[in-house]
């Protein structure tokens, strides 16, 4: 589909190993400004968190689109209900009460938050409109693998090729928002449903044809996040870990 003037795509991730820890973020825009482009943008931070690094996504995508010339659409597809809900429900009120919750606590991260709605605030009085799209993550849809790819790659330290050029030579295809099957999105049966509530064994994963198995989500989560063609699966006991096994090698 095509960016038609005004009209912006935007795809946003954060990361961080430990939360804290060393974190990252990666975002994605596309727009037409005399023709339809897409630029990708990243960062990382030495201690940070999961959430920081979600909010300094969105930040960082809107004020590259600020920066534009013109009024926008812009359609930001976020896999961070916090940053949704926080941008959309609840930063006005928190700002109202002195940047206190409900609970009577500081709000975290006031500082970016802060700055979020700075950001939002200009492009509104500029004229543009901003909607915000729940995108679930590891879901398989192109735009958010890649944004997490960024991510998690400046959590890690290293430090991705960012693209920057025609949308017609990027290979992520923006508009597919369709839902891997067997995601975490797709309806879950009641086998499924009572299997997510069973203590793991431990958790399989499948990446580049090797099959590991790990002691906890965080070593298989590590090994699988960002990476394209992957499975993982918890297993439940050394019975199904052997099925999981025997069903991936085919």
């Amino acid at each position: 589909m095509a960016t038609k003037k005004g009209e912006v795509i935007i795809y946003t991730d954060g990361s961080s190993r430990r939360n804290p820890g060393p974190g990252g973020w990666g975002s994605i825009v596309a727009y037409d400004d005399g023709g339809e482009k897409v630029v990708e943008l990243g960062g990382g931070e030495n201690h940070t968190t999961n959430n920081r690094m979600e909010l300094m996504a969105a930040i960082e995508a809107l004020a590259f689109v600020r920066n534009l010339s013109g009024v926008h659409a812009v359609d930001v597809r976020a896999d961070s209900s916090y940053v949704i809900n926080g941008i959309t429900k609840w930063v006005a009120g928190w700002a109202r009460n002195g940047w206190m919750n409900s609970k009577k606590e500081e709000v975290l991260n006031r500082d970016l938050w802060e700055a979020l709605a700075l950001v939002v605030a200009d492009l509104k009085t500029s004229g543009s409109k901003i909607s915000w799209r729940y995108t679930a993550g590891h879901s398989g849809i192109p735009g958010n693998e890649r944004v997490d790819t960024i991510a998690t790659m400046y959590a890690d330290k290293e430090k991705p090729k960012l693209f920057q050029g025609r949308r017609e030579a990027y290979e992520v295809d923006l508009d597919n928002l369709e839902v891997r099957a067997g995601s975490a999105k797709q309806k879950k049966s009641p086998e499924e449903k009572a299997r997510q509530k069973m203590k793991a064994y431990s958790y399989v994963s499948l990446v580049e044809g090797k099959i590991v198995k790990h002691a906890t989500w965080a070593e298989c989560e590590k090994r699988v996040k960002g990476v394209r063609a992957t499975k993982f699966k918890k297993a439940v006991s050394a019975e199904d870990e052997q099925s999981i096994v025997r069903e991936w090698l085919g």
